[in-house]
């Protein structure tokens, strides 16, 4: 499964990994947030290093719909329900700065991106509190966002129940940015390192990241990764990953013009694609959905087929061209986390708590990150900063946090006790996966292109019993949502090592 933005390599390759090298800052992820964040302080004359496992854009960078909304769905009327409303406003301006400083980047580098209007719609009758909240919350934090009535709400593509619009939102090809932001990067003197995995990082007694490959040194490090590979702060516990899915489609005759997002029901996202933010020779429509916590889906592939044909009745004639999925994380409290790493001395810096809104989240944290790194004056720097960073918590976040960590502690137990048939088992058909016992410990055997593989079906981050994702045909943690590949290299997730492979494979 690949994107409908990757079809065609476009970011530039990294250069050679020298152990032991020294810079000003390193930044761990060549996501939008890590490149936003190097970019940004190569610029103000820092020597920079980017660590990447994989490529740039490997993951929720490269795998989005491509929509840049500050209207977000039903995303500021569930803030506001749990938080004051300067720390929504403060959260739209945040994006808004981000959004600025994008689509300013992307001028300037020649990534093409279309202006459209966003909706916030309601499928049925039930979903119209929430379109309310929305609107409420988004006018309170400053949007110019329109509750839509009458012929406005029948000109939408299918029938709804109510909507909110915001004109003057974007679509853009994210890869397209994430080349850009690495060009950029490495014409500046930066150092972009691919294929090369992060195990740690350490402040004492001085500041540096371990990978298989060796140290780099650097007195600050920033940890663009999804969700930090640290534990230090616990903020595994704090956020909960979640996976969506995404299809695109040739749909014949005339598409929708405008982007549209449900609230109610599982999730129906809708974006046009056109020669100015994607490649239309591939796909006019993508159709996102589905979301759902990582590991905890007994039927990934079900989730990903019932999209397909919702999209179909919807548009008659729309011939599939690609899937894919992307993972992003959720704060419990709503509001990305972004700043220092408690006991890492102020050297080293994370961001996370996106919820899948990363195109003005990425640079927003970015700007954050890079104003603290340079010890921007505090009366310099934008008040939405101040007012995001000192937020408390406050009991709804409580109460999210204990529910979470409840269905993590039902997820644990419930794992190894599925985990009761002892191997031999019978070998799985093509694309399947079981978790069986060998002893007293869980083994995923699965049969993937043919090639049946076991693997140790615990988690090394925290020790879940991993869950086989039928449309990936990957081990993923319904903990803490860390994934491997069917032969137990780790994908991603707060886990750093890969699967054990079990020497022998079970079979009939």
């Amino acid at each position: 499964m690949s994107s409908l933005w990757k079809i065609a390599p476009s970011a530039p390759a990294g250069s050679p990994f020298v152990s032991g090298g020294r810079h000003d800052a390193i930044v761990v992820g060549a996501g939008l947030t890590g490149l936003s964040t190097a970019v940004m302080l190569a610029r103000r004359g820092l020597d920079v290093a980017v660590i990447e496992a994989g490529s740039p854009g490997e993951l929720a960078s490269g795998s989005n719909t491509g929509k840049l909304s500050l209207l977000q769905g039903d995303r500021l009327g569930e803030i506001r329900r749990q938080h004051p409303a300067d720390l929504v406003r403060a959260y739209v301006d945040a994006n808004r700065a981000g959004m600025r400083w994008l689509l300013a980047f992307a001028e300037q580098a020649g990534a093409p991106f279309t202006r459209r209007r966003d909706h916030a719609y309601a499928a049925g009758r039930s979903g119209l509190d929430s379109i309310r909240r929305t609107y409420e919350a988004a006018r309170e934090a400053g949007l110019p966002a329109r509750m839509l009535a009458g012929s406005d709400v029948r000109e939408l593509p299918f029938p709804v129940a109510g909507a909110v619009a915001l004109d003057d939102q974007v679509t853009i090809d994210p890869m397209a940015l994430v080349a850009a932001l690495a060009q950029e990067l490495i014409a500046a003197g930066g150092r972009l390192h691919t294929g090369v995995r992060v195990t740690g990082a350490r402040a004492l007694p001085e500041s540096r990241i371990e990978t298989a490959q060796g140290p780099l040194f650097a007195p600050h490090i920033v940890l663009a990764t999804g969700t930090p590979i640290l534990d230090r702060g616990l903020y595994f516990t704090k956020v909960r990953g979640m996976r969506s899915w995404c299809v695109s489609f040739r749909v014949p005759g005339d598409v929708p013009a405008q982007t549209y997002i449900s609230v109610d029901g599982g999730t129906r996202s809708i974006r046009p694609v056109s020669p100015g933010d994607g490649p239309a020779d591939a796909a006019n429509l993508i159709v996102g959905g589905n979301g759902h916590p990582v590991g905890r889906e007994p039927h990934e592939a079900a989730g990903l087929d019932e999209l397909a044909h919702w999209t179909r009745r919807q548009f008659p004639g729309a011939e599939e061209t690609q899937r894919w999925s992307a993972q992003d994380y959720e704060s419990h409290n709503l509001i990305p986390f972004v700043g220092a790493l408690p006991r890492g001395l102020g050297r080293i810096r994370l961001a996370t708590g996106y919820a899948k809104w990363g195109l003005s989240n990425a640079p927003a944290a970015a700007l954050r990150l890079t104003a603290e790194i340079l010890g921007d004056p505090r009366d310099d720097r934008a008040p939405w900063m101040q007012t995001i960073g000192t937020r408390l918590t406050v009991p709804s976040d409580i109460g999210r946090g204990i529910a979470e960590g409840g269905r993590v502690a039902a997820r644990m137990a419930s794992g190894w006790a599925d985990a009761a048939r002892p191997v031999p088992v019978a070998r799985p058909a093509e694309g399947e996966g079981v978790v069986a016992r060998s002893g007293v410990r869980p083994v995923g055997i699965s049969t993937v292109d043919g090639v049946t593989r076991g693997v140790d079906a615990i988690c090394p981050h925290l020790g879940g019993v991993l869950s086989w994702n039928d449309a990936e045909c990957t081990w993923d943690c319904p903990l803490h949502a860390s994934r491997f590949a069917a032969d137990g290299t780790r994908i991603e997730g707060p886990a750093v090592k890969d699967l054990p492979q079990i020497p022998r494979t079970p079979d009939e």
